[in-house]
């Protein structure tokens, strides 16, 4: 097991979720590292169904987290200075990455991840969302860059369509040839 406050973090989370019957799959900083990029975050993002949304508040509520803001669509709790934020997982895609997200045995015991694909997607969603934030996009040419050889371009470009974004897609691949 590890010993970092974030590695007992997200062991508590999982293992909460777990007990609760809520599926799950990290996305987000600590998800990169299973597609080849590794940047320090200290937050744990998670991509939930849903309807599972109150079955996943009440296991973080046996954990003492608290809730600081929740929609239709995603949430954030708090435990002292730890955060976890969910995103619902509502539309086919999101559903579909959920579903497909790949099992990894890490230290922490096994953990789903979303695909480098889904990652794009859900990075390029927050930077539509918030054009400020500029570490989205480097996210999403680290993934570009590490993964080209594998990547399933057709589900990225169809990511980058769904926002008509495919001319930074392009930018973006031009940079990596």
């Amino acid at each position: 097991m590890t010993s970092s406050r974030l590695g007992r973090q997200i062991a508590d989370v999982a293992a909460a979720l777990r007990e609760a019957g809520v599926p799950f799959a990290l996305i987000g900083g600590l998800a990169l590292a299973s597609h080849k990029v590794v940047r320090a975050t200290q937050d744990v993002d998670l991509l939930v169904a849903a309807e599972q949304a109150d079955a996943a508040e009440a296991a973080l509520d046996t954990q003492g987290y608290r809730r600081v803001h929740r929609s239709d669509d995603a949430a954030s709790y708090v435990r002292g200075d730890e955060r976890v934020d969910f995103l619902y997982a509502r539309r086919p895609a999101a559903r579909r990455l959920l579903a497909s997200a790949h099992e990894l045995a890490t230290v922490l015991g096994a953990l789903r991840v979303v695909s480098a694909e889904g990652l794009i997607g859900f990075k390029l969603q927050a930077l539509v969302n918030d054009p400020t934030r500029t570490q989205d996009l480097e996210d999403i040419r680290r993934l570009l860059r590490a993964n080209h050889a594998t990547l399933d371009t057709d589900e990225v470009r169809g990511y980058f369509a769904l926002f008509d974004r495919e001319s930074l897609l392009d930018e973006l691949l031009r940079e990596i040839r």
